[in-house]
């Protein structure tokens, strides 16, 4: 997983998909990690200290929309946005998305993690942002 996301580049999309979700043939032309036993939270803590998320471009983080009819687990988004606030992503929006629509732009994805999540509408869209620049320290004995 660490080999793949460090191929990720901007704007590039990381799936974490429910353990429901159809990621073998849904997502053929990215590449699709199993996490099995694994849920999205603990993924996205381990995830997100490595990963930028992207501040251009609307809500970096997009889940999938309950079908009319469903209804959506608020637990599962919180876990979501304590996640992204521990890492210092409050500012981070999350949207959702319609399955049908979800399934397509997940189709698009670069990397699919397959988790154990098993809570309903727990898949998740990830989009990657530019890794910030950290200035090199001030060689020894001169000042910054």
């Amino acid at each position: 997983m660490l080999a793949a996301l460090s191929r990720m580049g901007h704007g590039d999309e990381l799936v974490l998909a429910d353990a429901h979700f159809p990621a073998e043939s849904r997502c053929r032309g990215a590449v699709v990690l199993r996490a099995d036993g694994v849920p999205v939270a603990p993924l996205l803590r381990a995830i997100l200290p490595l990963f930028e998320l992207d501040s251009y471009g609307g809500a970096p983080m997009i889940g999938m929309a309950a079908v009319p009819g469903d209804e959506l687990d608020p637990a599962v988004e919180a876990s979501w946005r304590d996640e992204a606030d521990r890492a210092g992503f409050g500012w981070a929006e999350i949207a959702r998305l319609e399955r049908f629509a979800f399934y397509e732009r997940a189709a698009k994805a670069f990397l699919v993690v397959q988790t154990g999540e098993t809570r309903q509408y727990g898949n998740l869209i990830l989009r990657k942002g530019v890794v910030p620049v950290v200035p090199e320290p001030a060689p020894a004995g001169q000042r910054a």
